[in-house]
């Protein structure tokens, strides 16, 4: 391995600002992009997809293909090769242990892994020597690019983890908040909700990498104050998710301070309704399948509440050109998008009260608040604390209640609201509410691993420590029955079919509501050298690079 070049006296901080402040740092105990993004300066994965979409490897020698027999020619194994010489950050070396340690760390019952679909359908992997796994299939894989791909799927070092399996999993804070990773900056400081303090990785395979010898990511606060460290004030060199209105970023960056970044990707802004009832008095069963929602089960109710929405209205008001009209779960890459009927996006008054009447409510006192059996149609609406999202929350607010709907509003933090405490009763995936609001991409290319998220084994519940994905709390078998078919689907045309029927299919159950197609929005200081926002990964895919201009 090449030597690590000597730093500097004058060490250089590199200012990074996420307001949306990560709680840990291991992605399996978290779905939410702030933590999966911050742990990415540290923990890498096999192979990961570049800003243009092609997959590229980072920990691997190469990309396994049928042509250069990393496939087997049945679809049902995979073999990966290490990069010859690569260690940790302690010195280590890394090897095909801490592949196979990973996938059963992530699959062992009781860890609350968030990202067990990555792994799913690996019955084994065979570790024939120190740089070399071969994942084997329950079944032919055509596209095998999940497990080990991506910032979601990083490998972690057996040594430092081996204590954490199972139920051990949730109580490990010290290899939590610092895992040992092999990316170009290691953990000094952690502070969940707050702040995260890096150093570079004297061990960093590549020389003269990183530029930076500290790095300091700041979180908390909102949107406004993390973009305008960036544009006015010069006190950070870079910050992310700025979700803006499209006025206040352009005042901002007229200071010639800094620029913006957007890339579009699949980011989707969708409202969420709970299929289960959120009733507090329902205690430990609260949000879970056991007890139906008593308004919203009714998929008449929910797509009364989308017809009620004018989505372009809401991309004028909270995204200007960094937003598009959205009716699909998958907006992109376009070939997996569905077809858009005509008027998807339309909003519809007049026919969404017309559904509330059939479903039985009615305004029986003349109070403009429709009820049914003394029940009067009050719902509550949470989201994070943003203040395009709460922009959003008050004109939709405003538009159910023309259709007799009472909505009570919540903002919560969004260290809180996308945190990964499963004690904490305010994340988004326990979901102690009616509806909710919050956007989600997923890694690479390729949605498959995705919309597996909506499979009924995937509904958080306090048996997977709540860290499932399917946060509407969805159970089709007939999605399911799709979801298997695509695992085995490799036709790229009849993959694309397949992707638009799931995709439809739980955009038709109104439980899922597309709002605004979203641009990554970024900000960067006029001398940092290197960002490139990447709409299929972490906005640090590339942060080894990162340079200033002298």
């Amino acid at each position: 391995m090449a030597l690590v070049a000597p730093r500097t006296a004058q060490a250089d901080t590199l200012r990074l600002r996420n307001w949306q402040a990560p709680s840990t740092l291991n992605p399996y105990l978290s779905a939410g992009a702030k933590d999966v993004e911050a742990a990415s300066l540290v923990l890498e994965p096999l192979a990961l997809t570049d800003p243009d979409g092609a997959l590229i490897p980072r920990l691997a020698a190469r990309i396994p293909t049928r042509e250069n027999g990393g496939i087997s020619p049945d679809g049902m194994a995979m073999t990966w090769r290490l990069r010859d010489g690569l260690t940790w950050s302690d010195g280590s070396p890394l090897t095909s242990a801490d592949v196979k340690f990973t996938w059963a760390y992530c699959m062992t019952p009781g860890a609350g892994c968030a990202q067990t679909m990555k792994f799913a359908g690996i019955t084994r992997i065979d570790t024939p020597d120190a740089l070399t796994a071969t994942l084997h299939f329950d079944a032919p894989r055509p596209m095998p690019y999940q497990a080990f791909v991506g910032p979601r799927a990083p490998v972690l070092q057996k040594a430092q983890f081996a204590g954490c399996l199972g139920p051990k999993a949730q109580q490990c804070g010290q290899e939590n908040a610092a895992p040992i990773g092999t990316g170009p900056f290691v953990v000094r400081l952690f502070q969940p909700g707050n702040l995260a303090e890096f150093t570079a990785n004297p061990a960093y395979r590549t020389p003269r990498q990183p530029a930076f010898d500290r790095v300091v990511l700041q979180g908390g606060g909102e949107a406004a104050g993390a973009a305008r460290a960036v544009l006015q004030t010069g006190e950070a060199d870079f910050a992310t998710n700025l979700q803006l209105p499209p006025e206040v970023l352009r005042t901002m960056q007229a200071t010639g301070r800094g620029r913006l970044l957007t890339a579009f990707g699949p980011l989707l802004e969708r409202l969420v309704f709970n299929l289960t009832d959120p009733d507090p008095a329902l205690r430990s069963g609260r949000s879970t399948t056991s007890h139906p929602h008593p308004v919203l089960s009714d998929a008449r109710v929910r797509e009364a509440l989308s017809l009620a929405l004018d989505r372009a209205a809401l991309v004028e008001l909270g995204y200007g050109p960094a937003g598009r009209v959205a009716c699909a779960l998958i907006p992109a890459p376009a070939r997996f998008a569905p077809p858009r009927p005509d008027g998807c996006a339309d909003q519809n008054l007049a026919r969404a009260r017309a559904l509330l009447d059939q479903a039985g409510w009615s305004d029986t006192d003349g109070d403009g608040l429709r009820d049914k059996n003394g029940r009067p149609l009050r719902l509550t609406f949470q989201t994070s604390v943003n203040p395009v999202r709460q922009d959003f929350q008050v004109v939709i607010q405003g538009w159910w209640r023309q259709i007799g709907v009472e909505t009570g509003l919540r903002a919560i933090d969004a260290s809180i609201f996308f945190g990964s405490d499963p004690g904490n009763p305010d994340t988004y995936q326990k979901f102690n509410a009616d509806v909710q609001m919050f956007a989600s991409a997923f890694d690479g290319t390729d949605p498959g691993p995705f919309l597996a998220n909506w499979r009924c084994e995937n509904i958080p519940s306090p048996a997977n420590s709540w860290q499932g994905s399917n946060i509407a709390r969805i159970c089709d078998p007939a999605f399911d029955a799709l979801s298997a078919q695509l695992a085995q689907t490799a036709a790229p045309k009849a993959r694309a079919q397949l992707v638009q029927r799931m995709s439809q299919r739980l955009t038709d159950s109104h439980a899922l509501v597309p709002l605004v197609h979203r641009g990554r929005v970024a900000a960067s200081a006029k001398d940092l050298l290197g960002p490139k926002l990447n709409p299929w990964g972490s906005p640090y895919w590339n942060i080894a690079t990162w340079r200033r201009a002298r």
